[in-house]
């Protein structure tokens, strides 16, 4: 059914109930069915314009309304959605008088419509031969005719493999890639069918049922009873008194009384310890709440649309402060269309305040998309940036510093420096968002030829330098991972293929002087520190390698080493690969439909893999204060929270976060009692969530307890390989006696037989190959010559 749109003076709006509160037009309260118009003077809306700009309900409006010739509009309350919402502003005088005083109906009119009603008769149509008046055309155009030539396969065996018995064997579709595809299903935005009006019926039924009681009565009876108390005469209470015994009892008891009175003066016998455990866990923060509640979320509706959150990173210094990455959401055949577009199209890292969910405190400029940055641990005011194109860009931050820190005491407010107000109501006291210019970027020629999916810092008490290659002058250049693959000790990042990228001013020269760290003359050259590390592919691979240069014994050169292990455990794109902050040899990876944790040094597998799961895992981290706690985010808007000491074959539990697409999973420790999780998601969405008591509390030994966990799963891992080897070598061994069998037996037959059985075999072949030559009619069917076998 078509709907029609409404009339170019009625213009539908969605007012929150915040609005409908403000103006006294809240729907089942102030406006009814008996009283569906308000009137609202302009002036209002004009001053809730001017106050709430583009967040104001009647902001897509504003236009007619600064037109609008009178000085009251009216707002009708449309209670059965006629267009669409359930308001609508009225946009000229004429329809608004047309509304309010609606014309009546005259008395002919009224007679001439029930004379129609009793002289209609019904009658029955009659078939009609078709005419076409051109619809022909239009079915003949949305007809699906084979337009492409069809393909012809031809699918060929070989001889030797018909009539060969075939053995079927059941497998884990988890274990080898591409073992299932899923089509999941989308929402087609062609497609969009609003169904305004339904017709339904129903009918309420009392539930009947029918009960009956019996008790039986006694025949009361009074009754009455008597006691008096049992005490002792003053003969016998004299003789107690005075007894030796009482005298023995005191006498024995009195230390035990003074030490109960002390113990009464240092702590309350009567304080309920159960009671105060109890206290706390009514509320969010208690012992027994295990749910993420959200704190605050922060989006742009400028910079934000139509993007997804690619990074994200807290300030290090300073509360509340919390930087995002966005990017466009796209793929890469889309961005080679739109790449004109895309270089007019600014890509920005906004810095976000809790103070200020509305605006951003700074705009950070890129020269393409950021997909991963990270501010100095030494000097916050550096953060440093990989973008999609290869490029490290290098940010300088200090100036603002100090307008960081006010917002933590409320600061000024702020406004997109891309977003103006309405005319004629700017106001000067609102200061713009800076966006701040990157000082230095690394240059496309020699820098990275992919995007850059990780950048890492270094102390500045390590160097990681090539032969040949030395730095010189008083600092040294800055070293960026590919990948976030190496965490050992106290070093943290190794550069792509071992090669430095250097970083250049936007104007094209180089320049140093942001780095700050200061190069070692006298280099000494660390064997104790281990230069292996894990890397995911997008094939779901899992590869460990080393980056030490090794001498190649032929030409003598330093070459890079050949990795040790290449693991097929994910069915998809290794998007994590994450060192646990409390064991620095146990690695959890997320690609495709599942996870792992593995361990370093035990390469006969991940130590625990979880099962394919029905969406698809975008990320995973692990948890800053419990050992055994890690979040997996997932394609659907969930977040998996899994406790290895509770399960280890399904998550803890389940929440959802959002509508779209886990994309970053960031978690930051603010005090003891506040620990938070910053979550995005693909519509440029940022999500704060607190973490509850009881996922940031560690167990008591719980990190004992994991690590007996971890041993316990390598040893279940080093056992299955032993019985793997084992029956691997059964079967070859069974292999084996079976052909020597075999071998006994034909070396026993005779040689006239073997003869024999040769020539009967030839003549076989021969009587084969003319019959399959007759029925190609190249040669004449011998009528003597039957088929082998029939």
């Amino acid at each position: 059914m078509a709907v029609r749109g409404p009339p170019d003076d009625i213009f539908p709006l969605v007012l929150t109930s915040k609005t409908q509160e403000l103006f006294q037009c809240r729907a089942d309260e102030d406006l009814t069915q008996d009283n569906l118009h308000k009137i609202i003077k302009k002036e209002e809306i004009l001053n809730d314009m001017k106050m709430r700009a583009a967040v104001s309900d009647f902001y897509p409006v504003k236009q007619m309304v600064m037109n609008y010739p009178g000085e009251e509009l009216l707002l009708v309350f449309d209670r059965d959605f006629k267009y669409g919402q359930s308001f609508y502003l009225v946009g000229t005088e004429d329809t608004k008088e047309r509304i309010l005083h609606p014309p009546e109906p005259s008395e002919e009119e009224g007679v001439e419509e029930e004379d129609l009603m009793e002289t209609f008769v019904y009658k029955t149509p009659e078939p009609k031969p078709w005419e076409s008046l051109g619809s022909d055309l239009d079915i003949e155009e949305e007809s699906v005719k084979d337009s492409r030539c069809k393909h012809r396969y031809k699918i060929s065996r070989k001889r030797r493999e018909f009539g060969a018995p075939v053995m079927f064997t059941d497998r884990n579709a988890s274990v080898a890639r591409d073992g299932y595809i899923e089509c999941t299903s989308y929402p087609d935005k062609s497609f969009c069918v609003t169904k305004m009006e339904m017709d339904t019926g129903i009918q309420a039924v009392p539930q009947l049922q029918e009960t009956s009681t019996q008790t039986k009565w006694k025949y009361p009876r009074n009754a009455c009873t008597q006691y008096v108390p049992r005490e002792f005469t003053d003969e016998e209470k004299e003789n107690f008194m005075n007894s030796q015994s009482l005298k023995d009892f005191i006498n024995s008891v009195a230390l035990r009384f003074e030490i109960a009175v002390q113990q009464n003066e240092i702590m309350d016998a009567f304080f309920d310890d159960w009671k105060a455990l109890r206290e706390d866990e009514s509320t969010f923060g208690g012992k027994t709440d295990t749910h993420l509640k959200e704190y605050q979320s922060f989006t742009d509706l400028y910079y934000s649309k139509d993007k997804a959150v690619s990074c994200i990173n807290w300030h290090p210094t300073i509360y509340g402060i919390i930087a995002v990455a966005i990017s466009e959401r796209l793929s890469f055949e889309d961005r080679i269309n739109l790449s004109a577009k895309l270089v007019m199209t600014p890509s920005l890292i906004l810095i976000w305040s809790f103070s200020d969910p509305i605006h951003p405190q700074l705009l950070m400029e890129c020269p393409d998309d950021i997909c991963c940055f990270e501010f100095c641990p030494s000097d916050p005011n550096i953060i440093v940036g990989g973008c999609i194109n290869g490029q490290v860009v290098l940010w300088d931050i200090s100036a603002y510093a100090e307008r960081l820190q006010s917002t933590r005491t409320g600061g000024a407010k702020h406004t997109p420096a891309a977003v103006n107000a309405l005319p004629g109501f700017e106001d000067k006291n609102v200061k713009k968002t800076p966006i701040v210019r990157y000082c230095a970027v690394s240059s496309i020629e020699h820098g990275h030829k992919a995007p850059i999916s990780d950048v890492q810092w270094l102390p500045d008490y390590y160097e990681v330098g090539l032969p040949r290659i030395e730095t010189s002058g008083e600092y040294s250049a800055l070293k960026v991972s590919l990948k976030d693959i190496f965490q050992e000790g106290r070093l943290h990042g190794i550069t792509d293929k071992s090669r430095a990228a250097k970083l250049e001013k936007p104007d094209g020269g180089f320049d140093y002087r942001m780095l700050r760290v200061p190069s070692a003359k006298n280099l000494k050259t660390q064997e104790d520190i281990s230069t292996t590390f894990f890397v995911g592919t997008e094939d779901g691979d899992l590869v460990y390698s080393d980056f030490k240069m090794e001498k190649d014994s032929d030409s003598g050169k330093l070459t890079s080493s050949k990795p040790s292990h290449c693991f097929v455990i994910h069915d998809g794109l290794v998007t994590t690969v994450k060192r646990s902050p409390f064991f620095k040899d146990i690695v959890l990876t997320v690609g495709g439909w599942t996870f792992a944790i593995w361990k370093e040094g035990v390469m006969n597998g991940p130590i625990l893999q979880s099962s394919a799961s029905q969406k698809k895992c975008t990320v995973g981290h692990w948890s800053l204060s419990r050992p055994g706690v890690f979040f997996i985010g997932k394609e659907d808007g969930n977040i998996d929270i899994w406790d290895l000491l509770e399960k280890t074959h399904e998550p803890s539990q389940t929440q959802n976060i959002s509508t779209g697409q886990i994309t970053c999973i960031k978690p930051w420790i603010v005090s003891s009692k506040q620990h938070l999780l910053a979550v995005s998601d693909e519509f440029g969405t940022l999500h704060i969530l607190e973490i509850p008591w009881t996922l940031r509390h560690p167990s008591s030994n719980e990190k004992l307890s994991v690590t007996n966990y971890f041993e316990r799963e390598v040893k279940h891992l080093n056992y299955s390989e032993k019985r793997r080897e084992f029956r691997e070598q059964e079967k070859r061994d069974m292999d084996a006696e079976e052909q020597r069998r075999l071998s006994e037996i034909v070396h026993e037959k005779t040689a006239e037989q073997m003869e024999e059985e040769v020539q009967q075999e030839f003549r076989e072949y021969l009587k084969l190959e003319k019959h399959i030559l007759s029925d190609m009619g190249l040669i004449k069917p011998a009528e003597d010559t039957p088929l082998p076998g029939v």
